[in-house]
């Protein structure tokens, strides 16, 4: 005898197994699209750090030549320390610039996995619509 049954309790369960069911299938619907996503990251971050260390070391390579012939240009003049302060100053607008450049870009980057956050926002919408 299917107690279950006689309780009318089997359709409340089957409803519940057929939700379980469902929300396995998404679960694993947005895993997938977090993985996805997750493959592209990395593939762009890793893109940036050698990027990012590439034109750091040929930076600092042609800016050293390039302040090495100013001074060497102004040495025997009178204007030779105004002319290393102006290096040192140009240097540090540069580095001011840099720095400013990489919280821009760490700010850009918080903005990922667009498509997850989506689905899962739209997700617990739906879950919040039904309850």
């Amino acid at each position: 005898m299917n107690w279950l049954a006689l309780l009318g309790l089997d359709t409340f369960f089957a409803r519940w197994r057929v939700a379980a069911i469902e929300g396995a299938i998404a679960a694993e619907d947005r895993m997938a699209l977090a993985k996805l996503e997750w493959h592209d990251q990395k593939r762009y971050l890793r893109r940036i750090v050698v990027l990012a260390m590439a034109v750091a070391g040929l930076t600092v390579v042609s800016m050293m030549m390039v302040s090495m012939a100013v001074l060497v240009q102004f040495w025997d003049t009178p204007y030779r320390s105004v002319t290393g302060w102006l290096v040192a100053g140009v240097w540090l607008a540069g580095w001011i610039l840099a720095v400013f450049a990489l919280v821009r870009s760490v700010q850009k980057a918080g903005d990922g996995f667009p498509l997850t956050r989506r689905e899962l926002g739209q997700d617990w919408r739906d879950i919040k619509e039904r309850l």
